[in-house]
């Protein structure tokens, strides 16, 4: 497996308050690597490094082999990588169809020009249909968002995610909000997906991280504790004393 994403060193501070710690992390192709830690721990401050949405204050990104530390938003965006947030961003009133459409369209460098004008495109169409299908919302395409379900909306906004054919994706808490059955469908897409993306998963869910991880890394207060396989990190005292606890996790 090709190593897609490397950062070293990486900081970001606040004021006084460091949030990120000279964190070191690596993703390979086919790979699902996991970030834990405790609320605070600067989870979510890394992805918007990596994205570009937060400018780092030290350290290096690199994407395969690029440095990418300076780059914008929308350039790490066309060079692969693709993100899906906490909380969804979708559109209620619209299909689901349409919301991978506009995904799709922008993937496309269309203008947007509305859907008036995208009904004879009938490619733009077909391809928002496909990745609606590897989510399993085929019969669901022409249902407002509105209507949906919300573990439904979730795996739209994996298909959204898909739609600009990335080879990183970079996943915020997916399984957020989800019931049992909906974690369950959720995790069963994602180790679908990891033959054809590497993907960095935010994820409180550890009964999900354990599952699909292939590496996780331990945050705690901005810094890596610990990066290894889920058996070790599971009875690793330190990595239970600062966020796991006693409870057996997938055991």
């Amino acid at each position: 497996m090709g190593e897609l994403l490397r950062i070293d060193q990486l900081v970001k501070h606040y004021g006084a308050i460091c949030v990120t710690d000279s964190v070191n992390l690596t993703v390979n192709a086919g790979e699902i690597h996991a970030v834990i830690g405790p609320n605070g721990a600067g989870k979510t401050t890394l992805i918007n490094q990596i994205t570009g949405e937060v400018a780092s204050d030290a350290g290096t990104i690199r994407f395969e082999g690029q440095d990418i530390t300076r780059w914008p938003v929308a350039r790490r965006a066309r060079a692969g990588m693709s993100r899906s947030f906490q909380i969804n961003s979708l559109i209620p009133a619209f299909t689901a169809r349409e919301n991978v459409l506009l995904a799709v369209q922008a993937a496309r460098g269309h203008n947007f020009y509305f859907f008036k004008s995208l009904a004879s495109q009938a490619d733009l169409l077909d391809e928002a249909d496909a990745f609606l299908t590897r989510v399993g919302l085929e019969q669901h395409a022409n249902d407002l968002v509105s209507e949906l379900a919300y573990g439904q909306q979730r795996l739209i906004e994996v298909a959204i995610a898909m739609a600009s054919h990335p080879k990183l994706l970079l996943l915020d808490e997916p399984m957020a909000g989800l019931g049992p059955t909906e974690s369950e469908r959720m995790i069963e897409l994602l180790s679908r997906l990891r033959q054809d993306y590497g993907m960095l998963l935010v994820e409180h869910d550890m009964e999900a991280v354990f599952a699909l991880a292939d590496r996780i890394s331990v945050l705690v207060y901005g810094q890596v504790l610990l990066c290894d396989t889920p058996a070790n990190v599971r009875h690793n005292a330190k990595v239970r004393e600062a966020y796991l606890g006693d409870e057996e996790i997938g055991a």
